[in-house]
């Protein structure tokens, strides 16, 4: 009796998770079909916005480099865009080798607030007090590659009306390391799939730090705030406790560069892992609250994101609990069957969120080869945790750990 209660409530809480995020892969084939991201196709017709691509950096001169050439090739009038590189308390070679590359090198030195959000509250504040035009921000970190279409779709959203926009956020593919590509596959599914769903019913994507940009008069109306491990999340929460919807963007893309060695992705997992926690604790009440005062689907979504476990964690009590009711089913302890079924049930589920998510992120072969990866990535994850807890994890942002450049000419 205790199983089954307890097996009970651990059911609905998964389920309701699961069923959830079914939900969300559904609305985006339908999206999907209806539209087959199709948005700029009338570009030519629409005023052109002078957009200013800010590129922040810490000591990145092994990419920054690959980053501001593939930013220069972007098809948009050049005179319409400039790219300015934030070289962020560095004591490399970033600044010169950004400036080689036709970048406007902005250097900040600030060994007190120190993190990507605050060198972009002072970048923002020093670019709109400027002499430049700047009708739109455009954010990229410093180890990625953009597709040339960029700035013509984030031109028609804002002609649109959208005052801020998300584009996909994803991976360069790397089939010969299996930690980015078990991290290109899950990015494929909460920046990718799972925003999709949310553009049917014109929700809130949520900011993902790559490929997020704004207009300058929203920066204005609601200035930067944002200093977490997370910033990008929490000011995407703070937009949408302000009215303003984050629009995603699919017509266009942006691939970042994870590490090869899965030691060198330590820190990085640790800060998307451990960053959500103040987060929860500081928004988690805010949103349910306003989701129910408003009578807001919209916050109530966001709220149902932001405490959603990783989905591998879902999937791996998912599979431990159905393996768990099957073996007592088999020594008699448990004479119920119902669990097993609805434990099956929502493995099923569960795999469909995964086959069908990558579908509609029209992923190549190797992110469904790498699948099979998975138990070594829970392998790892679970090590990495037991890392966690016994010796803790900075506060502060801690620099990933950089191993070759980016080669744009191979992707």
């Amino acid at each position: 009796m205790i199983l089954i209660i307890l097996s009970a409530i651990i059911i609905s809480i998964i389920g309701f998770f699961t069923l959830y995020l079914t939900f969300l892969i559904v609305l985006g084939f339908i999206y999907r079909f209806k539209n087959s991201y199709q948005y700029a196709a009338d570009y030519d017709n629409l005023g052109k916005k002078h957009f200013a691509i800010i590129v922040p950096a810490h000591n990145e001169e092994k990419v920054i480099e690959q980053t501001v050439r593939s930013l220069a090739k972007i098809n948009y009038p050049k005179k319409l865009f400039k790219i300015f590189v934030i070289a962020d308390n560095c004591s490399d070679r970033t600044s010169l080798i950004a400036s080689k590359n036709g970048a406007i090198v902005l250097e900040r030195e600030n060994k007190e607030f120190i993190g990507k959000g605050y060198a972009l509250k002072w970048c923002f504040e020093l670019l709109l007090k400027s002499r430049y035009k700047i009708d739109a921000f455009l954010i990229i970190d410093a180890d990625t590659i953009v597709e040339t279409n960029i700035l013509k779709i984030l031109n028609s959203y804002l002609n649109k009306g959208s005052e801020v926009m998300q584009c996909a956020d994803l991976v360069k593919p790397m089939p010969s390391a299996w930690s980015s590509e078990i991290t290109r596959v899950g990015l494929y599914l909460y920046n990718f799939a799972r925003p999709l769903g949310r553009k049917i019913l014109n929700l809130s994507a949520g900011l993902r730090g790559n490929g997020m940009c704004f207009s300058a008069n929203l920066l204005k109306k609601i200035p930067w705030q944002a200093y977490s491990q997370t910033e990008d999340l929490e000011y995407g929460l703070i937009l949408l406790l302000n009215g303003v919807t984050v629009t995603f963007a699919p017509e266009t893309k942006v691939y970042a560069v994870m590490p090869e060695n899965p030691k060198n992705a330590e820190s990085q997992r640790a800060r998307w892992e451990i960053g959500r926690f103040p987060l929860l604790k500081k928004y988690s009440f805010i949103l349910l609250r306003e989701a129910i005062r408003q009578k807001s689907f919209k916050i109530f979504d966001s709220f149902i994101e932001l405490i959603t476990p990783a989905f591998v964690n879902i999937f791996l009590l998912t599979f431990v609990m159905l393996i768990l009711t099957f073996f007592l089913a088999v020594i008699g302890t448990l004479h119920d069957y119902s669990l097993i079924y609805y434990w099956s049930l929502i493995l099923i589920l569960q795999l469909f969120y995964v086959v069908g998510g990558l579908y509609l992120a029209d992923a190549d072969i190797n992110a469904y080869k790498v699948l099979l990866k998975v138990p070594k990535f829970v392998l790892w994850k679970l090590l990495l945790y037991k890392r966690l807890l016994s010796k803790g994890h900075t506060r502060l942002w801690v620099r990933t750990i950089r191993e070759n450049s980016v080669n744009s000419k191979n992707f």
